[in-house]
């Protein structure tokens, strides 16, 4: 895939919906709608989240965001969460589509399965929008995630400066292969450390699934093969660097061999303050949500969504109307400004041992 050369990114203005404002988290998480401010509206959104393995974000950021956007229009909604199961996202659209959505927003699990859900919504009149990961092949209206080469790039460009001038040995931890999102945080990152002459390349490899446990026992077999000899690593998100780190601090390197990451999650932020991973990457799943809820409560009422550009759907050799939003690199020195953006709060960040450290960034 690959962007128009005149998209215009459109910037996150910061997490404006409450995490607070919606109880409950069960995963399939229904509603009539019409309990907030906002004027009943016909129709119904349905939306299919991944996982619960590959980042936190999805039911304790965006499944809360959404449910709080719908209920202040009055939309009616249906959320649900596939566990990972190709099969039972296809049981979930069916059922949502039986059940009369008008507008399906999915996070596939890999295109082939994304495409099917999307064509058999289409061929029912249902309108569709792919969130955070582009279905190629797929039949999506619209498509609504980050500028995810820039993701990479960002990467990139913040283990470079982690490492400093010098010669460095390095290995690429990289997300699920079917999950088109890993393959451009890959090439971003990649075209940025593959410029430079001082860098080695010593392992790299994909984790299925984004599986955490799956990517300690992966590096430990890179951190073996290179014989120790690590000087960064390139971790796609979160969840892998702290898989990479575990393996680090078993062999007495954690804190000396910088790490990458991304999501801004508790756990990335709380390794990038104790010095274990480098850096991350804050793309706010509240800004995110907040943009999939407006497009899709606009479509719902038969209006036409407000787009930054478009994106290119090799396999399906068309471009697909898109809303890419600006991702932020997080480094110790500007932790601070996830808090700032409404994204986390402090007393999740800043428990036990963590206190003193978050004081000492300026955090309170």
């Amino acid at each position: 895939m690959k962007r128009t050369r005149n998209l215009v990114l459109a910037t996150v203005m910061g997490a404006t919906l409450a995490l607070s404002a919606c109880g409950g988290s069960d995963s399939s998480g229904g509603s009539d709608g019409g309990n907030g401010g906002g004027d009943k509206v016909e129709g119904k959104i349905g939306v299919i989240l991944p996982d619960t393995k590959s980042s936190v974000r999805w039911e304790s950021a965006d499944k809360p965001a959404l449910e709080a956007a719908f209920k202040a229009a009055g939309v009616k909604y249906d959320v649900q969460n596939a566990e990972g199961d190709a099969d039972k996202m296809q049981t979930i659209a069916d059922g949502m589509i039986t059940d009369g959505v008008t507008v399906l927003a999915i996070v596939n699990l890999d295109s082939d399965s994304g495409a099917a859900i999307e064509e058999k919504a289409k061929s029912q009149g249902v309108k569709t929008i792919d969130y955070d990961r582009l279905t190629l092949g797929g039949s999506a209206d619209v498509y609504i995630s980050y500028d995810n080469s820039k993701v990479g790039a960002l990467q990139g460009e913040g283990l470079e400066k982690c490492l400093g001038d010098k010669d460095a040995n390095i290995v690429y931890l990289n997300g699920s292969p079917t999950d088109n999102n890993a393959t451009l945080f890959s090439q971003g990152a990649h075209s940025i450390l593959d410029k430079n002459a001082k860098y080695k390349k010593v392992g790299e490899q994909a984790v299925p699934d984004w599986d955490n446990e799956q990517a300690v026992t992966i590096f430990e077999q890179l951190y073996t093969k290179a014989d120790g000899k690590i000087d960064g690593v390139y971790a796609a998100n979160d969840g892998l660097a702290g898989a990479v780190i575990s393996i680090l601090d078993k062999n007495g390197q954690a804190g000396k061999v910088p790490v990458t990451g991304q999501d801004a999650t508790v756990e990335g932020l709380q390794n990038i303050l104790k010095g274990d991973q480098c850096m991350t990457i804050q793309k706010s799943a509240t800004g995110q949500a907040k943009a999939l809820a407006e497009t899709a409560i606009a479509m719902v009422k038969g209006d036409k969504p407000e787009t930054t550009g478009t994106v290119e759907d090799e396999t399906g050799k068309r471009e697909v109307p898109a809303i890419l939003l600006d991702p932020v690199s997080i480094t110790k020195d500007n932790v601070k400004a996830v808090i700032d953006s409404g994204d986390m709060k402090a007393s999740d960040l800043c428990t036990g041992d963590f206190a003193q450290l978050c004081t000492d960034a300026g955090i309170s």
